[in-house]
C-alpha cells in the first residue's frame, strides 16, 4: 500500500461509524478522535492593538453601563467617550425577535457582573414576562482585515484586533479593569402579545458596587410575523457536520455527534434555512477547510465488478435536517470536486482507491453513471427525488459542460444547483437553483424570466466582495443589509458558505489560513449565537415583513406608500459602501414599521 492510499484510508475510516468499510480498523478510528476544545473555561486573547494605551483617567470608580447602538462594534480597550444613555426603545411585530446593546465598563476589576431584565408592563396593565428577554455577554475574538480579500494569509501580514462577536450564555461575567464589555439584549416578542408600549427595568449589578438601572421600552405592533418555515427568502448557508464532531471531541457520525448537531442546526432552521448541504463522495472542496468533510455515502466496488453504495449516514443526516424543518432542497456536492478526485473501497484489494475523474473523460462517465442511476432510485424510494439537486461550486466552463451533459443523459430527474461566477446560468437557463457571485454582472431580465418559470436565483457573498459581508470585522448592519439587497435587486435570497466551518479555535481566533477572518462561520460551538447571526435574522425578518406590507398596500391600492417603500429599498441596492448606507438602512426599517402601524389603524 502506498503512502497516499494509507493517508486516504485513515481519513475515510474516521468518517464512518455507520456502514464501516472493511478496511477500517479500530486503531485508525481511535486516531481520528479529537481532543475537544474547552468550550466554557477559556480566556480571550490579549489585545494586540495600541488601544491598550487608551486614557482611562476620566473613568470614575465603580461599574458603569449605557445603552449603545447595535450598529457599532466597540473596541475592548478604548475608554468610552460618549453621553451615557439610560433609556432605549425597540419596535417589533408579534413573533419578531429584536435586539438592543448595553456597554459595561470599569477602571478596576469587578467580579460576577450580572445583567437582569424585569418583566414588561404596559400602561394598560398588560404584562409580558421577563423570560421574553435574554442577556448575553459578548465575547471578543481575534480578527484581521479585508486587505486583498481572497488568498492565503500569514497573520503577521495583516492588521489584527479583537472584535466583539460571540454571544455567550454565562449568567455572570468578571469584568476586566480598563476594558469594556458589550452585553447583547434579545427580546422574543410573543405571538399573542397585545399591541402597545411596554417598559422593563434593566439592572446591572455586582457585589460591592452600586447597581446601575436602565429602562428598556418595547413597542409591539399589531402585525404577526410569519414563522421562519413560511419565509420566502431562499437562505442557503452550507453546513459542516465534521466541525461539530471535532470541537466537541465526538466520534464522527456517532449518536453523540448527531445529538450535538441538532441544536446547532436548529439555529439554521430558526432563520428560515431552505437547503440541506450533503456530500456524494470525498471532500468536495479538497480540504480547503480546517476540518475535512467526512464521507456521507460510501462507494464500494465489489469483487464481481458491480457497485454498492451505503447511504446510511446520508439518510440519517438528511432526516435530521428535515425533522428540523429544513426541507426545500437537498444540495449534494459534488460531481465536480475541486480536484476532480473521488474514492471508493475496493473489495478485491481491500484498499481505498483514489481516482482522478475529470468531466468529459471516459473514467468520469464510467464511475459516475452507476452511482447516479442508483442514487436516483434510492432518492425515489425515500421520497426525496424531487427536492434533490446535484450541486456544483465555481467550476470551469469545460468541467460544468461535461458534468451537466452526463447528468442529462443518465439522471435527468435530478435537479442542478451551482454557485456561478462565469455566467453559466445563461448557457443552462433551466437549472433549478443558481447563485450568482455578488458584484458579478447579471441581467435583470434573466432574473425575471427564471422567476416566471419557478426557478430559484440567489446571490452569494464570499471573500471576493468586501461589502456587504459577514466577516468578524464587518460592520454589524451589513448582516442585515444582505436581505434588503436581495429585495432591491430582485434575487430570491442568498447563499453563503459557511454556517459553521470552524477554524482551529473559533472561540478565540476567527482568522484562517485563507480568506478574511470570520468568512468560514457565523455561529459558535454549543449553539452560541453571534452579533452577525442576530443581525442576519433581523434582516430576514425585515424581508418577510416587506412581503406582508407590500401585499397589504397593493390590496388597498396605496401606490403612494408603495412608492415610498420601494424608494427606500432601492437605496440599498449597493455593493460598495457609501457614507449614508447604514442610516439609509435604519430609515428603511423605520419606514417599514411606520407603514405596519398605519395598516392596522
Amino acid at each position: 500500500m502506498n503512502l497516499k492510499t494509507q493517508k486516504l484510508k485513515g481519513m475515510l475510516c474516521g468518517a464512518i461509524l455507520i456502514g464501516v468499510v472493511s478496511a477500517c480498523g479500530q486503531n485508525q478510528q481511535e486516531q481520528e478522535r479529537r481532543t475537544p476544545l474547552d468550550l466554557v473555561n477559556f480566556k480571550e486573547l490579549p489585545d494586540p492593538t495600541a488601544d491598550t494605551l487608551s486614557d482611562w483617567s476620566k473613568a470614575e470608580n465603580g461599574l458603569h453601563a449605557s445603552f449603545v447602538t447595535i450598529d457599532k462594534r466597540f473596541p475592548k480597550s478604548i475608554a468610552p467617550d460618549f453621553a451615557v444613555e439610560k433609556q432605549a426603545s425597540v419596535t417589533g411585530w408579534r413573533g419578531e425577535r429584536v435586539s438592543a446593546q448595553i456597554l459595561l465598563w470599569t477602571n478596576a476589576e469587578i467580579a460576577g457582573a450580572q445583567v437582569d431584565v424585569s418583566g414588561f408592563r404596559a400602561e394598560s396593565g398588560s404584562d409580558l414576562p421577563s423570560d421574553i428577554a435574554s442577556t448575553h455577554f459578548v465575547r471578543y475574538v481575534m480578527t484581521d482585515e479585508y486587505a486583498g480579500g481572497c488568498g492565503h494569509r500569514k497573520p503577521e501580514d495583516f492588521a489584527s484586533s479583537l472584535s466583539p462577536d460571540m454571544l455567550d450564555n454565562l449568567n455572570s461575567f468578571d469584568l476586566e479593569a480598563k476594558k469594556v464589555r458589550p452585553v447583547w439584549v434579545t427580546l422574543r416578542i410573543p405571538e399573542d402579545a397585545k399591541p402597545g408600549y411596554y417598559t422593563a427595568k434593566v439592572q446591572v449589578k455586582a457585589a460591592e458596587v452600586p447597581t446601575q438601572e436602565l429602562s428598556l421600552s418595547l413597542h409591539v405592533i399589531d402585525k404577526l410575523l410569519p414563522k421562519p418555515s413560511e419565509w420566502t427568502y431562499h437562505l442557503d448557508q452550507w453546513q459542516h457536520p465534521s466541525a461539530v464532531a471535532r470541537v466537541e471531541g465526538l466520534e464522527m457520525w456517532s449518536e453523540e455527534h448527531f445529538k450535538a448537531l441538532k441544536p446547532q442546526m436548529q439555529m439554521l432552521a430558526d432563520v428560515g434555512q431552505k437547503v440541506i448541504t450533503a456530500t456524494l463522495n470525498k471532500d468536495p472542496w479538497n480540504v480547503q477547510t480546517f476540518d475535512p468533510y467526512a464521507d456521507m455515502i460510501i462507494w464500494t466496488k465489489q469483487k464481481d465488478g458491480s457497485w454498492k453504495y451505503d447511504y446510511s449516514v446520508f439518510d440519517k443526516w438528511v432526516q435530521v435536517m428535515l425533522d428540523l424543518g429544513v426541507n426545500k432542497m437537498i444540495n449534494c456536492y459534488s460531481i465536480i470536486p475541486w480536484n476532480n478526485e473521488i474514492h471508493y473501497n475496493d473489495e478485491t484489494s481491500g484498499e481505498l482507491v483514489n481516482v482522478e475523474a475529470k468531466p468529459g473523460t471516459p473514467i468520469f462517465e464510467q464511475l459516475w453513471t452507476p452511482f447516479l442511476e442508483d442514487f436516483v432510485e434510492h432518492l425515489r424510494g425515500k421520497g426525496w427525488l424531487e427536492r434533490t439537486n446535484i450541486a456544483i461550486d465555481e467550476r470551469t466552463r469545460e468541467e460544468v459542460d461535461g458534468a451537466l451533459t452526463l447528468l442529462q443523459k443518465v439522471s435527468p430527474e435530478l435537479g442542478v444547483s451551482y454557485a456561478d461566477n462565469q455566467k453559466t446560468y445563461r448557457r443552462y437557463p433551466n437549472s433549478d437553483d443558481v447563485s450568482i457571485a455578488m458584484g458579478h454582472p447579471f441581467s435583470e431580465e434573466d432574473l425575471k424570466d427564471r422567476q416566471s418559470r419557478g426557478l430559484n436565483t440567489t446571490f452569494y457573498i464570499y471573500c471576493g466582495n468586501a461589502f456587504p459581508n459577514q466577516f468578524t470585522f464587518s460592520d454589524p448592519a451589513e448582516s442585515a443589509l444582505v436581505a434588503w439587497f436581495a429585495e432591491a435587486a430582485n434575487f430570491d435570497g442568498m447563499l453563503r458558505w459557511a454556517f459553521n466551518s470552524w477554524v482551529e479555535n473559533p472561540l478565540l481566533d476567527s482568522r484562517f489560513r485563507t480568506w478574511p477572518a470570520g468568512d468560514t462561520y457565523i455561529v459558535y460551538p454549543n449553539a452560541r449565537s453571534s452579533i452577525r447571526y442576530e443581525r442576519l435574522l433581523e434582516g430576514l425578518q425585515d424581508y418577510a415583513k416587506i412581503q406582508v406590507v407590500k401585499r397589504a398596500l397593493e390590496n388597498k391600492g396605496d401606490q403612494a406608500n408603495l412608492d415610498r417603500l420601494e424608494t427606500a429599498i432601492q437605496k440599498l441596492k449597493i455593493t460598495k459602501p457609501n457614507q449614508t448606507w447604514n442610516q439609509d438602512l435604519n430609515d428603511a426599517k423605520g419606514l417599514l414599521n411606520e407603514l405596519s402601524v398605519q395598516l392596522v389603524q
